[in-house]
């Protein structure tokens, strides 16, 4: 391992041949090192990581599994995916060999994880351990299929956390009408949160709105698009999900808000959005109105259970309300708002009662 001193810096670099993916031998210069020793690492590491060799390190892996999600994931989510993974899965296992890491380490660092308590003595949410375990996991498959790791310690490991949470806020029909009143002092805020609670669509679908989506003779609102901002800059892009795409029913009242709310738009265009606001906009106008009308503190999120919880007293059935929401599974719904319908068990056996009469 050939490395060299830059008399004139001070430092060290390493310069060797490599082959890369396509078996091309190439040469490769680094440069900057403080010591010898820093510099033989990094081209050991490098060859690692250009042969696939289970002994790389497992910082190394994470930048060949960002470079292969680059392409794969819309920004939005590859963002949230390395907020997650930088935060609370690389300090941990970085510097460790990818073939090294066995179902012990991963169990040491998901109780870590689980004992861990904030300022004011608060554990971290089950749905978020689950989704932390989740990043590792999907980590280590993806090292088990490129990379011939054998197999993954965090199967073995199994688990921690839970994908829904024991208990789900959301607000009640009389809740909501006493919350409008803190925030229809401003319009924009009135007409969207009540857009948010009538169509139980997302905050993102809300916010990527123009007049165009709308067709107010079928009294329908298409969703197509979602609103995200990122790095400072605002994006539109494709749903969350295929099933996504769909088209929600209005009510009357929801047409005729949505009409007169256009009308005091100064020099609107139909292919503008409707609400050119972000949402932390949505989260501050949610706490001003919590803390004026003394309703309990929700989530915006909450607001589409909310919606869900609503069509579920109505009697709607499941189908429905699963493709209103825009769920890629009626599984989805199901697990989601399961503990919210009610049993019915007893009158299975009354109704079987009165036809053996």
């Amino acid at each position: 391992m050939p490395t060299y001193k830059d008399e004139k810096r001070g430092t060290w670099y390493c310069k060797f041949y490599y082959q890369d993916w396509t078996g091309k031998r190439k040469q490769k210069k680094k440069e900057g090192f403080k010591t010898q020793r820093e510099a033989k690492e990094y081209e050991r590491e490098f060859i690692r990581k250009s042969k696939a060799d289970c002994s790389m390190l497992f910082s190394s892996l994470i930048e060949l599994y960002f470079e292969d999600c680059q392409s794969r994931l819309k920004p939005t989510t590859l963002d949230n995916k390395k907020y997650i993974i930088n935060l609370k899965i690389l300090p941990y296992f970085k510097d460790m060999p990818l073939n090294a890491i066995d179902a012990t380490t991963v169990r040491k660092w998901q109780n870590e994880l689980i004992s861990h308590r904030d300022e004011e003595g608060n554990p971290y949410s089950q749905t978020y351990l689950k989704t932390v375990n989740n990043q590792l996991s999907a980590i280590f498959n993806f090292a088990r299929k490129y990379y011939k790791l054998p197999e993954s310690p965090v199967v073995i490991c199994g688990s921690m956390g839970k994908s829904h949470a024991e208990s789900m806020k959301f607000w009640t029909l009389e809740e909501f009408k006493q919350f409008i009143p803190a925030i229809e002092d401003k319009l924009l805020s009135k007409v969207m949160f009540e857009l948010l609670f009538w169509t139980g669509m997302r905050s993102g679908e809300l916010l990527a709105l123009t007049l165009d989506d709308f067709d107010f003779e079928a009294k329908t609102v298409s969703i197509s698009k979602n609103f995200t901002r990122l790095n400072g800059e605002d994006l539109i892009l494709t749903p969350k999900t295929p099933k996504s795409k769909r088209t929600i029913t209005l009510p009357d009242f929801i047409c005729d808000m949505v009409q007169d709310y256009v009308t005091h738009l100064y020099d609107y265009k139909p292919k503008e959005r409707l609400f050119p606001v972000t949402k932390s906009y949505l989260d501050h106008e949610m706490r001003r109105g919590c803390q004026k009308s003394g309703v309990k503190k929700i989530r915006v999120h909450d607001i589409r259970h909310s919606h869900a919880s609503l069509l579920i007293e109505q009697g709607f059935p499941p189908l429905l309300i699963s493709e209103r929401l825009g769920h890629e599974k009626i599984q989805t719904t199901l697990q989601t708002y399961s503990h919210l319908y009610p049993n019915k068990h007893n009158l299975v056996a009354d109704k079987l009662q009165e036809l053996n009469k």
